[in-house]
This record gives structure tokens, C-alpha cells and sequence, in this order.
């Protein structure tokens, strides 16, 4: 996935979890914050961050904040963009063949998923999630507790038992990753939740990503520890 219109700017502070305030080009600027989550560990002031300019001149915010430099690492937190990079991975072939019918946003039972893949024989229901905590090259989800993403799960066997395949794929945002495991610490319940769904047929999937000032693909499998 590609970006346009990219600037440099260094993070200054966050008042509240929509907005930022960005020093760009020496001139203090109010951003858009692509991420609803904490990320208090790369959110710090000082820190390289790169911003998407929009195109609309009505906006109240004229810039995106999309990614942050975390000491050597190069991290995307547009929590907008998983979904679309997870798409584009699938359509090279990969899970599915080339041929699969990607559909987005499909409701089963209580939930809607992501993704839905029509591949012949195989209909599969996808759930996808953005990955931009890291410790000592271990990437964790979720940041915050989110029962939201505990009832996906729990859905997601549901689509098991009615005779579909069922995916959580876990997009880590950045590179220098080498363990993926949920963050029991935060959220106790969705590591439960995933590691019993895995045992009952959801297959589990996490993927780190080539990450540049403006794009990111997904690249290689990460090895889990659920």
C-alpha cells in the first residue's frame, strides 16, 4: 500500500486520542491520530513521525499522523490500513488462490468480519488486526483492552462450527519482530479467547511488514506463541 503527499515532522504532544501536536517544517501544526489506541510507547516527544497531507482544504486537520521512528525501528500506526494490506497479500495468491473473491466488511451471526473469501469449495471469514506494540523484538496485541475483539473471536469458532474457515491475521506494522503473542497482561481475556479458538479450528496468522515513509506490504510469517 502507497501513500501520497508525505512529510517529516517531529511529535511534540497528544491531547486526547484523535489529535496530536506535531512540529513540522519549524511550524507547530494540530494532527489526525490514524490510531485510537494508546500507543504511549511510540508517541513520545521528540520522536521522528511521518504525516500524510490531505487533500481536502475543508478539513480541520490538514495532516494524517501514519508512522513513528521507535528507536531503530520504523513503525506504521495507521490503524486504517491492516485491512487493506492484509487484502493485498491474499491477492497474490496467498492462503487462497489468485482467483478467491475478496469481499469486505461481511456480517455472520453478531459480527461483522473484515474480510470474506469465496474460493471455489472454501468460504472462509477473516478477522484483522493492526500490530504496533513491540518489546525486545516481541510484537503483542491488543494495547488496550477490547472486548470487541474478544466477541470477534468467539464468532469466529462460531463460523467454524457452521462449516466455514475461519483466520485471525495479525498485520505487525513495522520489521525487526521475530515472536508474535497476545498481551495477556492487558487483556488477559483475549489471550484466552484466542488461544482456546485456535484449539477449536480458527487459524492463527501473523505477518510483520516491509514499512517505508510512505507504504507498507505485508512480508513474512511470524512465529506465535498463544
Amino acid at each position: 500500500m502507497k501513500y501520497e503527499n508525505i512529510v517529516k515532522g517531529v511529535f511534540l504532544s497528544r491531547p486526547n486520542r484523535f489529535i496530536a501536536e506535531v512540529l513540522i517544517d519549524g511550524i507547530k501544526q494540530t494532527v489526525h491520530v490514524k490510531n485510537t489506541g494508546r500507543c504511549k510507547e511510540l508517541l513520545i516527544k521528540g520522536n521522528e513521525v511521518w504525516l500524510q497531507k490531505s487533500h481536502n482544504p475543508l478539513r480541520k486537520t490538514a495532516y494524517d499522523l501514519i508512522a513513528v521512528k521507535k528507536g531503530d525501528l520504523l513503525i506504521n500506526m495507521d490503524s486504517q490500513i491492516p485491512n487493506a494490506v492484509a487484502a493485498e497479500w491474499l491477492k497474490k495468491g496467498n492462503l487462497f488462490s489468485k482467483e478467491a473473491v475478496i469481499k469486505r466488511e461481511v456480517t455472520f451471526g453478531n459480527s461483522r468480519f473484515d474480510l470474506f473469501i469465496d474460493d471455489g469449495n472454501r468460504k472462509a471469514f477473516i478477522e484483522v488486526k493492526g500490530v504496533t506494540l513491540e518489546n525486545d523484538g516481541i510484537a503483542s496485541f491488543p494495547d488496550a483492552p477490547t472486548l470487541r475483539g474478544v466477541k470477534h473471536i468467539n464468532e469466529l469458532v462460531k463460523c467454524t462450527e457452521c462449516g466455514f474457515e475461519a483466520y485471525i491475521i495479525f498485520i505487525i506494522q513495522m520489521k525487526g519482530v521475530h515472536l508474535f503473542t497476545p498481551n495477556y497482561k492487558t487483556h488477559r481475556e483475549f489471550g484466552e479467547a484466542l488461544k482456546s479458538a485456535q484449539e477449536k479450528g480458527v487459524r492463527i496468522i501473523a505477518l510483520d511488514c516491509i514499512v517505508t515513509e510512505n507504504s507498507i506490504e505485508a512480508d513474512n510469517f511470524i512465529n506465535l506463541k498463544i
